[in-house]
């Protein structure tokens, strides 16, 4: 009898825990596509480095834009394959609401370049969109693993000092491709390693099945 009160109990709270940790991650986002993203910054710094690239402004600022939206379609299609797929998810839409974390600094971030580009002032950008990935690192540390905080306290190290930098030239596009490469790189294995404990953890023997085993 108190075996059997024991096993429930522990399936009892092993079923709260799943509810909780559902309630409060959100894991909707793939650390390898992010990865893959931080990959793509570098190999579009390198081609942008070649002497067969165009050196201007607006050149480069094509270039960024084009991996920028590469990189949202990637996400977006890994997001959208989660939401439709999972099982745990059950396209319940309520569950995308953490995806509205990013929206403030994303939109914070497009309007001070647009207004950036309008006036032809070109070498803050960088420092602006690495403030504006970071502000939405930062916004999301509530719902993603903890230690994404600190890649968004990089990401804002690094704007900052890039704003204050003398001399910082945005036709030099390593410093971005680099520190978006480490960034994204750092994100997508958090978010890779938490997920890869979460399915282990959620994949592992009942607690009330390990207790009848060990249960004479």
């Amino acid at each position: 009898m108190l075996a059997g009160q024991v096993r429930e109990a522990l399936d009892l709270v092993r079923e709260l825990q799943g509810t909780v940790l559902d309630g409060q991650a959100f894991r909707g986002y793939s650390g390898w596509t992010r990865a893959a993203s931080g990959v793509g910054a570098l190999g579009a710094a390198a081609v942008m480095s070649r002497g067969f690239y165009p050196a201007t402004n607006w050149a480069h600022v094509i270039g960024w834009g084009a991996l920028f939206v590469a990189a949202l379609f990637l996400n977006a299609g890994a997001l959208l394959y989660w939401f439709w797929f999972d099982p745990r998810v059950r396209r319940d839409v309520r569950r995308l609401r953490p995806i509205l974390d990013s929206v403030a600094p994303l939109a914070v971030g497009g309007a001070l370049t647009y207004g950036l580009l309008q006036h032809r002032l070109f070498d803050p950008l960088f420092g602006v969109w690495m403030c504006m990935f970071g502000l939405t690192n930062w916004a999301s540390r509530l719902v993603l693993p903890r230690p994404i905080a600190w890649v968004g306290i990089f990401y804002i190290l690094c704007g900052a000092v890039w704003l204050a930098l003398p001399g910082a030239a945005f036709l030099n596009p390593w410093p971005m491709g680099l520190i978006f490469f480490a960034g994204e790189l750092a994100g997508g294995l958090i978010l890779h390693f938490d997920q890869t404990r979460y399915l282990s953890w959620i994949r592992s023997p009942e607690p009330g099945a390990a207790a009848t085993r060990t249960t004479p």
